[in-house]
């Protein structure tokens, strides 16, 4: 990757344009590694056109891409023997197809080359996902409002099993439909809108089952939204048991997949994006720290979500 950093170009605007996706990337909330790499392999492809005289973005047809494509997977990789990986060569589309959504949001261009081009993708790891129609299976397995209250944290609300041990009763504003997450991953604070049936099952459980649990006179059992049967603040190891257990009763069991209470997460977010939300609309629900992490459920089709949730 560095050697493509010192690629020498002779043209001041493709330099200027490295600059200015650069800003484009920083600005969109990608972390600093990905505002480095994307501009350094679209150096590449601006070294490449300029041996062949081409000299602006705006003269490259699908054809010169599809080429240029051609070229990567012979060239030798720079770091150890042998060519590209699938995995880099991925980068590299990702790279040129980031740019030039870029240009063409920004008008300049007329027609995207891209648009109309496909490559080959890499396999990635599966996020076990469920459809709306399991979750609403899970829900009417639910025996106590508790249950309601574990779907509504980590599906509803979207929180890591961390962030779901660490809610406090001071945390959720029943009156304004609002869950703080004070302390996510990496120490990061974020405001999550929670639906009117999520805060109703929040008010619920608080006014009709918890206050029935008799509570342990330790001050952390005393402020814990979440308590189980002992009245102490429910961790991580039961909201795994509990929804096992759900996953179960809810005939949703499927060997392909592990349902963990991070797949509730997965769930909500690759719904989500099937509604319409902006990924930065749903990285700013998730608390993702950058845009890469809430991409990968992009990746989800839409036939899943469309052709399993009946």
């Amino acid at each position: 990757m560095s050697n493509m950093k010192h690629l020498s170009l002779e043209n001041r605007l493709y330099r200027d344009l490295l600059k200015e996706f650069g800003l484009y990337l920083k600005r969109l909330g990608y972390n600093k590694h990905t505002c480095q790499t994307l501009p350094s392999l679209v150096r590449e492809f601006f070294y490449r056109l300029e041996q062949q005289g081409i000299r602006e973005p705006g003269k490259v047809t699908p054809g010169m891409i599809k080429k240029y494509y051609g070229y990567l997977t012979r060239r030798p990789n720079r770091t150890r023997p042998g060519n590209l990986s699938r995995s880099m060569l991925s980068q590299h589309v990702w790279a040129l197809k980031t740019f030039f959504n870029y240009r063409e949001a920004e008008g300049v261009l007329k027609e995207n080359p891209f648009s109309v081009l496909h490559f080959p993708t890499p396999e990635h790891k599966k996020r076990a996902v469920l459809t709306r129609g399991e979750i609403e299976k899970l829900y009417h397995a639910c025996e106590t409002l508790r249950d309601r209250d574990m779907l509504g944290l980590l599906y509803g609300c979207g929180l890591r099993k961390s962030e779901a041990e660490k809610l406090n009763i001071k945390d959720i504003s029943f009156k304004s439909g609002l869950l703080y997450v004070r302390s996510g991953k990496g120490k990061k604070r974020r405001v999550v809108p929670v639906t009117g049936q999520v805060t109703e099952d929040f008010k619920n459980y608080y006014y009709r089952e918890r206050i029935h649990v008799r509570k342990k006179e330790d001050p952390d059992s005393q402020k814990a939204f979440m308590l189980n049967r002992r009245g102490t603040r429910v961790l991580g190891q039961s909201y795994w048991r509990r929804l096992r257990y759900l996953v179960r009763e809810a005939g949703i069991e499927n060997g392909e997949r592990k349902i963990s209470p991070h797949s509730l997460r997965h769930s909500i977010a690759t719904h989500l994006l099937g509604s319409g939300l902006s990924v930065e609309q749903v990285r700013d629900f998730l608390g993702h720290g950058h845009l890469e992490s809430t991409q990968i459920y992009t990746r989800v089709s839409r036939k899943y979500l469309t052709g399993q949730d009946q």
